[in-house]
């Protein structure tokens, strides 16, 4: 895609930052491996019982594999041990699905870490090559982007990884003239790449905001000045971002909050510490989006029971990120009454209306806005009995508090008890709702992380002392799920910053095949992780929210990467930053 002509506007520029990043294949190692069980129900029909995010996809896969129509599956998940993307794709499904529909007996498949390691997956590896033109004040005018992904041996999610690379880093700096962006993907005999939380952003984003502070280091500018003036800005309309509007964005109090949380004026650049180490600070901004615009939909059915207390059933998967409790809330909050009260049913093909699935970051913002209209619409329905029932002609005046509904003019009340006790008999109104939502936007979360790191001179090794992350997720739900999540996210940014990658013998095995070999950081790895929150009121979103669940994992490579270079003065532009590259860098300068 291109706005603008980028080669003029490239010319006339007075620096030009040119250079190649790349970034590895990343491990999602949830805590739970990929499992599935399948048995035949009563009727001949096929259960699948599986660690999933995507209940319908999963049916739709496994019936086109199968050679049988969909109503002869039902796909439903427990309660999941973490996916971040493994489990949005069908890696394991079909194998017991086969053995089940062929033998009409039970079977289970349960993946050891190892085949995790090596038949699942993985992040795409990706290669940008990042072209930057400025002005000497630091003004942004130009991005040129070319991404080359590797999607492994197959293309399953191919297409549509490559393409956030630039959509969600580009826009980060709407003030710019011109932009485009190219991308290629590749096949290779290397495992098949999927899903993995930040999906093609967190390479885009490694890339961009690594090329922005190089750029701020050229002209001998703070790379936090830079990206004050050159970012986006709420009410900016967002070419590279399929031309939608910015209409909730606290990145600049985003930026300006963690500045002052981590001291960055007296910290940067760096600090001699005299004994062969240095501590130095680095910065980097990221956004993503909240749901596929136009693609995804989101459903959930509410149910007022006959002892006054409700049932939600929805087909979005809690695998850990707390949706169900999420969507609770807000059902609560709309009927007034307390959480406990709301009994959650999980992702079910043969009982939960239709919803896409978990992934990129829709379920709060896409799915929450459909059990709001749900609820909504519910209380209308209440209503309606408790005036048939108090024998008043019209319900515009009642008002209902979650436990009973009273006429103000009348003086007369109902509980909510009795309402749902009557609708058992003689009734001919049902309290059963459900409501579909999609939305034409993908309103972006935005995000600032830095990070204060001690570099050891001798041997390149990195301890983290302190990250800082301030999030604008619009209005926070829920406030305590949404830092857990940032700090999950954190976390895995730094393993993918620092240690993890995914590298292949001379005869194609997989070289980190278990824990051992490919790294994780543990809680002593990451450091001191403080998060805030900077609101902004998006208009969209349930209760004014945006997502939370993938921009998270986007700020710790491009802020490692700035800060290793005011420490040492090398950029390194091949994740993951190893100890090695940067004491070799390091002989090499001398």
């Amino acid at each position: 895609s291109e706005h603008g002509d980028i080669d003029q506007v490239l010319s006339d520029c007075d620096i030009i930052i040119d250079q190649v990043y790349h970034t590895k294949a990343c491990q999602q190692t949830m805590m739970e491996t990929m499992r599935t069980y399948c048995s035949i129900d009563t009727y001949g029909r096929l259960n699948v019982f599986s660690s999933t995010q995507i209940v319908f996809h999963c049916r739709r896969i496994i019936a086109n594999a199968l050679h049988i129509p969909k109503s002869q599956v039902r796909v439903s998940k427990p309660r999941i041990g973490g996916g971040f993307g493994t489990k949005q794709t069908a890696v394991c499904e079909v194998y017991p699905a086969y053995v089940t529909w062929m033998t009409k007996k039970p079977s289970k498949i349960i993946f050891t870490r190892e085949e995790c390691m090596t038949a699942s997956s993985p992040r795409h590896e990706m290669e940008m090559h990042v072209k930057l033109g400025a002005m000497k004040d630091g003004t942004i005018r130009g991005i040129d982007l070319y991404t080359i992904s590797n999607t492994g041996a197959y293309g399953e999610h191919g297409p549509t990884t490559v393409g956030l690379s630039g959509h969600k880093s580009i826009p980060l700096y709407g003030k710019a003239e011109a932009f485009r962006f190219v991308y290629d993907v590749v096949y290779t005999n290397v495992m098949s790449s999927g899903a993995y939380r930040g999906y093609g952003a967190t390479q885009g984003i490694f890339a961009l905001e690594s090329a922005v502070s190089e750029l701020a280091a050229k002209i001998g500018m703070d790379p936090t000045k830079i990206r004050e003036m050159n970012m986006v800005r709420e009410g900016d309309v967002m070419p590279a971002y399929y031309g939608e509007t910015a209409n909730s964005c606290a990145l600049d109090r985003c930026l300006a909050r963690a500045k002052e949380m981590l001291k960055w004026d007296e910290k940067y650049p760096c600090k001699d510490m005299g004994n062969g180490k240095v501590r130095s600070v680095g910065v980097s901004m990221a956004m993503q989006g909240s749901g596929i615009s136009g693609v995804d939909v989101g459903s959930a059915t509410i149910k007022l029971n006959d002892d006054g207390l409700y049932t939600l059933s929805i087909a979005a998967a809690d695998m850990g990120t707390g949706c169900d409790t999420i969507l609770a809330q807000m059902a609560a909050e709309c009927l007034e009454c307390s959480i406990d009260d709301i009994m959650v049913s999980g992702a079910d093909t043969d009982t939960s209306p239709y919803d896409s699935g978990s992934y990129a970051s829709s379920s709060t913002y896409v799915t929450g806005k459909a059990v709001e209209r749900a609820c909504e619409k519910l209380k209308g329905r209440i209503l309606n009995k408790a005036a048939q029932m108090m024998e008043i002609d019209s319900a515009d005046n009642l008002e209902f508090d979650g436990k009973k509904v009273s006429d103000p003019e009348s003086g007369k009340e109902i509980s909510l008890v009795d309402i749902s006790t009557a609708s058992m008999v003689n009734n001919n109104e049902t309290f059963q709702v459900t409501e579909t939502n999609s939305s034409p936007v993908s309103p972006p979360p935005f995000m600032v992380g830095m990070v204060e790191i001690e570099l050891d001179k001798e041997t390149g090794h990195i301890e983290i002392l302190d990250y800082v992350a301030v999030v604008d997720c619009g209005t926070p739900v829920n406030p305590n799920l949404a830092r857990v999540q940032v700090e999950g996210g954190l976390g895995q940014g730094i393993g993918m910053a620092l240690y993890e990658g995914v590298d292949y013998t001379l005869n194609g095995y997989v070289k980190q095949n278990s824990f051992m070999q490919y790294k994780v950081p543990s809680r002593v790895d990451v450091g001191k992780l403080r998060v805030e929150f900077e609101s902004s009121y998006e208009p969209t979103g349930p209760f004014g929210a945006k997502s939370i669940g993938e921009i998270v994992i986007n700020t710790p490579s491009p802020a490692i990467a700035d800060a290793v270079f005011n420490a040492t003065g090398l950029w390194i532009r091949e994740l993951p930053i190893t100890s090695e590259k940067i004491a070799m860098g390091l002989m090499e300068q001398k």
